[in-house]
């Protein structure tokens, strides 16, 4: 476990699509590597099992990533020879002594840990973290357009890094180019 730290760097990135959140998700899985913490927070649907699929394509990992809602966290090993992705849903955890029953402290050196709905749970397992934050751009459940039957995904990511792993790196991510 780490200390607090002070540095933070923070920045808005707009989602038109989940293939923009699946392309979001690559960068930052490209950019990750074992030891990171990635905690990811918002609203309901609003696309943090998507990003984590992006993640694990990024980290070349096996897949399909699913959202581990029932069994709590779910490990996907590397297929290229990079860090494992331990995904973790703290959905459904009633608190942090649950989540300390999960033992991520020990997984964290040799994975990327993404854990969704992990805000106030999950900060002192590192003061090096990424934290999304997911809205959707209208602050509303999907809504269907008009006479066309689309689905409008425009979401919004907050992306902040904490300590000075991510601090720089949050600049890397949710650019059109890629590392």
């Amino acid at each position: 476990m780490s200390g607090p730290t002070s540095a933070h760097t923070e920045r808005v990135v707009s989602l038109p699509s989940a293939a923009a959140t699946a392309e979001l998700g690559r960068q930052i899985g490209r950019a990750a590597r074992g030891g990171d913490l990635v905690v990811l927070s918002g609203d309901l649907g609003a696309g943090k099992t998507t990003l984590t699929q992006g993640i694990g394509e990024g980290l070349g990992v096996r897949g399909p990533v699913t959202s581990p809602t029932f069994v709590i966290a779910r490990l996907h090993p590397s297929i290229v020879g990079g860090p494992d992705l331990l995904h973790v849903d703290a959905y459904r955890l009633g608190g942090a002594l649950e989540l300390d029953d999960l033992d991520l402290d020990a997984d964290l050196s040799a994975c990327v840990v993404v854990v969704e709905w992990g805000r106030g749970l999950v900060e002192q397992l590192s003061g090096d973290r990424l934290e999304v934050d997911l809205h959707r751009s209208d602050g509303e459940a999907a809504d269907v357009l008009g006479d066309t039957g689309e689905v409008d995904e425009k979401r919004i990511a907050v992306l902040r890094g904490v300590g000075e792993r991510w601090a720089n790196d949050v600049s890397l991510v949710g650019t059109s180019s890629s590392r």
